[in-house]
């Protein structure tokens, strides 16, 4: 296999298409290489030499249900275009999966960066930082603005009910893959149960919202969200909540888990609570519940990564460590929900 030719990437076949489907868009020989950093899907950057595309399919062997996020992904970024949401430009969704063995989509590529760590935002200085980190805010204040029936994206999920079955799948999760005492996770389950808001009216929700899943230009402004494999319709406060989890600080040495929360001249979460308010006109006061509810996803999330570490079923450096960060979540998001509840 040809470094530029990697796996699960028939450049043959995907130029053939575009030359079918998209007549004139390249004009030369195609190579690609594998962008690291996804979690899940595949993601290539392809160029002729002129043009740069991105495409994105699911995992080899995939199962059929990540099948489904190509199309969704596809239609949510083609909705989002035309809108002031920054996505990149779709060019083409393939279903026929003789092509390259699975679904995918094609879009255009855009120049960026993503800042996945307090360390890669240094060079930038405290104030770039706290502007890069605000205008993440007001950009998800613009997605949370787009009426999705405007879009063509009424049918896009089922928001009644949104936060029970979000709490629900999540706690079925966490009963996946236990295989230890964990003091508190289920505390805080039933606590969130208890305390379940009201949700505001539906919006498009990204479900991953955090500053490594954009890119960010030059001038200080996104140029793209990315990663849209979590979006629905639903509940927009579950975007702000998790923003403000990973705007707090773990006060963990050399943590496997990427926070930007310490680079210098970053917002607080009140901060970015409050901007977030101000420009979306949206009632945050339980914007506390919205945060614990993060800090217990994540904390399933990393209980499923260090259930397949006891299975010597990851592969790569950090997962010894994932095990320990789970009573560190869990902790957090009891502190923030009680710490509410007593204010």
């Amino acid at each position: 296999m040809r470094p530029d030719h990697p796996p699960g990437l028939d450049l043959d076949r995907l130029r053939g298409l575009l030359d079918t489907e998209r007549p004139g868009l390249v004009s030369g020989p195609l190579t690609g290489r594998l962008i690291e950093g996804g979690r899940s899907n595949l993601t290539y950057e392809v160029t002729d030499g002129t043009g740069k595309w991105v495409v994105r399919r699911p995992p080899l062997g995939h199962v059929l249900a990540t099948a489904h996020d190509m199309k969704r992904e596809h239609r949510v970024i083609s909705a989002l275009h035309p809108t002031d949401v920054p996505v990149p430009r779709p060019v083409l969704l393939c279903e026929d999966e003789e092509v390259l063995g699975a679904p995918f989509y094609v879009m255009d590529f855009v120049e960026g960066t993503p800042y996945r760590t307090a360390e890669q935002l240094a060079p930038l200085g405290p104030e770039r930082t706290r502007d890069a980190v605000l205008e993440l805010v007001d950009t998800l204040v613009e997605l949370h603005a787009v009426d999705p029936a405007e879009v063509g994206l009424a049918d896009f999920g089922r928001p009644e009910g949104f936060l029970d079955r979000q709490l629900r799948r999540w706690g079925k999760q966490l009963d996946a893959s236990r295989n230890r005492e964990l003091a508190g996770i289920d505390e805080l389950h039933a606590a969130l149960g208890r305390e379940l808001p009201a949700s505001p009216a539906a919006t498009v929700v990204h479900g991953d919202y955090r500053l490594d899943n954009v890119l960010m230009g030059e001038d200080g402004r996104i140029a793209a969200i990315l990663d849209w494999e979590m979006s629905t319709l639903g509940d927009p406060l579950t975007d702000l909540g998790l923003l403000v989890m990973y705007s707090v600080p773990l006060g963990l040495p050399d943590s496997p888990v990427s926070t930007t929360a310490t680079a210098p001249g970053h917002p607080d979460p009140a901060e970015l609570v409050e901007r977030y308010a101000a420009r979306s006109g949206r009632d945050v006061s339980a914007v506390s519940w919205y945060t614990a509810f993060a800090w217990f996803k994540l904390a399933v999330i990393l209980e499923g990564i260090h259930y397949r570490y006891t299975l010597g079923q990851t592969v790569g450096r950090g997962f010894d460590r994932i095990g320990d960060l789970v009573p560190v979540f869990i902790e957090h998001g009891l502190t923030t929900l009680h710490g509410s509840q007593e204010g």
